[in-house]
């Protein structure tokens, strides 16, 4: 089992930054990707960002691509969203999730960190 915990979420200006960590504890050797989703109130998650957890391979929503970073520390079993340019419609609470291969779902998650961008 892997245990996520995401942090640095709260509020922001529109334009602003913000960034967001998620620290991997447990067996973090079965972790193929880490992702970064979001929740809007009234809304389905959606998936924002992900990268391999070995190879460092980044995908993006087309929503925050050239907007956004995600990152990797193995050394430190820690990723990194950098989110920049925030907008009101940012405005969520972001999780990450890994999975352990490059088929198959995301199976585990973090309990999540609020994100405000205040227009």
């Amino acid at each position: 089992q892997v245990r996520l915990v995401e942090s640095g979420g709260g509020l922001v200006q529109a334009g602003g930054s913000l960034g967001l960590s998620c620290a991997a504890s447990g067996r973090t050797f079965s972790i193929y990707a880490v992702g970064w989703f979001r929740q809007a109130p009234g809304k389905e998650r959606e998936f924002v960002a992900a990268l391999t957890w070995s190879g460092g391979n980044t995908r993006y929503a087309d929503s925050v691509k050239g907007r956004f970073t995600v990152s990797r520390d193995n050394a430190r079993n820690m990723v990194y969203l950098q989110m920049n340019s925030l907008k009101a419609e940012d405005t969520a609470v972001y999780y990450c999730a890994t999975k352990r291969g490059v088929t198959g779902a995301y199976d585990n998650w973090g309990q999540g960190t609020q994100v405000t961008v205040s227009s």
